[in-house]
């Protein structure tokens, strides 16, 4: 592929191979061609972590949540840990695909699709968690306000409530988002494909999508309105999610700073899943020329950017916890510190603070080993960071008399590792039954699709 200097500074989005067939033939590759046997290797362990996940949770649907660590003083466990560990994840898909969409952001085009399937499967996972926390997950219809003969209604002052709104609502736009954005890859794909079984299934989800231009108008109208509709659900979603800890008035949780310092924390933990995910797929799938140097780059300076944030949120709860006066609140930030889980706290920090300013340079910022432990470490980071929220908050309060150690037990850890073997496995099955790479808007930033004058 040609390149002059003198229109542009950039390099191109998609170097190399830019003709429209060789695009069509990378892009659909995968969900052409049999599976690989890294591909069966990566879904076995995925699928046995879910299976170890799915026998944890029956256990505990016929024992009860007393399986858990859970006690009087520790009330919140690996299940609300994980529940706004896995919300946070499902940020990064909707700001990479609406919001850069809105600020017509070219680079996104190769990564988009892929963080917009990741938010769906993420929100999945965390929905599962809030469920089985209620004890009695028949039960969790009494969570949704509607008439019933047992006249009982659900209490709307309460954030958790919020939570059903906000993240229900993120769900459904999110999802109505990335299905869009399928459809006219879906009607490539039933145009090229001979097996009468996938061409019936392909008709089906293309909605008879014909590429006319009357349809391309309607999609991009509706494409527009959904990225507007997503962009303040980005905001709304994980700030409802704070509003379970920062209308309390427990020490550690009362606080002004979460609403934004959480948002910032999920847009951190976000990119480092995406990351983590789009280094293997570019690696397995042989997409390099697709999913770029550059474009990892690009996400490795939102780290840098959210990360520093998040430390800065760190630094402001302790001053804001010594400005107060109030003892009770200075003693939970010195027991974060220096308590009986003082190593969870400095595995946070250092996750999520220390290591993410190596990408300062330019070189480490584009090394792919390095990238790769970078990544793993944040999101190793942002679990932590929300167990130490949750659980430091709690285990002392104001009686030493109930004081508790939380500790977790083999089904809370079956479960934790479960919510990733679903993950991976929609992540695996996705990858290979529909296309992880907006074909259409890849092409549209190819210089084949560019005015030639200047």
């Amino acid at each position: 592929m040609s390149y002059d200097a003198t229109y542009t500074k950039e390099l191109p989005l998609v170097p190399e191979r830019s003709s429209f067939p060789e695009l069509d033939e990378v892009v659909f590759k995968p969900t052409e061609t049999k599976p690989t046997r890294a591909w069966y290797i990566a879904f076995i362990i995925s699928s046995t972590a879910l299976l170890i996940g799915a026998l944890s949770l029956g256990y505990t649907l016929y024992y009860g949540i007393g399986m858990w660590g859970n006690n009087n003083t520790v009330g919140w466990g690996f299940d609300i840990i994980n529940f706004v560990f896995w919300i946070g994840i499902g940020h990064a898909g909707t700001l990479i695909s609406a919001i850069l969409y809105l600020f017509r952001q070219k680079w996104r085009t190769g990564i988009a699709r892929f963080a917009e399937a990741m938010t769906i499967f993420a929100v999945m996972t965390a929905g599962i968690f809030p469920l089985i926390h209620v004890g009695r997950p028949w039960l969790a219809g009494y969570l949704f306000p509607y008439p019933n003969q047992h006249n009982v209604w659900v209490n709307f002052n309460s954030p958790l409530l919020w939570d059903v709104f906000a993240v229900s609502t993120y769900f459904i736009i999110s999802f109505l988002f990335w299905g869009l954005g399928l459809i006219p890859d879906i009607a490539n794909l039933r145009s090229r494909t001979k097996s009468g079984i996938k061409k019936f299934f392909y008709t089906i989800l293309s909605f008879g999508w014909r590429n006319s231009n009357r349809h391309w108008q309607h999609y991009e109208r509706a494409y527009l309105l959904l990225a507007g509709l997503s962009t303040p659900l980005v905001l709304s979603v994980h700030t409802i999610v704070s509003f379970d800890f920062a209308v309390s008035v427990l020490p550690g949780w009362h606080t002004t700073i979460f609403p934004p310092y959480f948002v910032a924390g999920a847009i951190f933990s976000g990119f480092g899943m995406v990351a983590t995910v789009l280094i293997v797929l570019r690696k397995v799938f042989d997409l390099k020329h697709i999913i770029t140097i550059d474009h990892l780059e690009k996400m490795n300076k939102i780290l840098l950017l959210t990360g520093t944030i998040v430390g800065y949120a760190y630094a402001m709860e302790f001053f804001t916890a010594w400005y107060s006066g109030y003892q009770f609140e200075q003693f939970v930030f010195i027991n974060r510190a220096f308590g009986p889980y003082a190593w969870a706290y400095w595995i946070m920090i250092a996750c999520n603070v220390g290591f993410p300013q190596l990408f300062w340079f330019k070189k480490i910022r584009r090394s792919i080993p390095v990238m790769m432990i970078i990544v793993i470490l944040v999101n190793v980071g942002m679990w932590f960071e929300r167990f130490v929220i949750i659980v430091t908050s709690l285990h002392r309060d104001f009686l030493p008399s109930s004081w508790a150690m939380y500790i977790p037990t083999w089904y809370d850890a079956g479960i934790f590792l479960g919510s990733f073997g679903m993950f991976f496995t929609l992540v695996l099955l996705f990858v290979k039954l529909l296309p992880s790479i907006s074909l259409t808007e890849l092409k549209a930033v190819t210089e084949n699709a560019q005015p030639k004058n200047h």
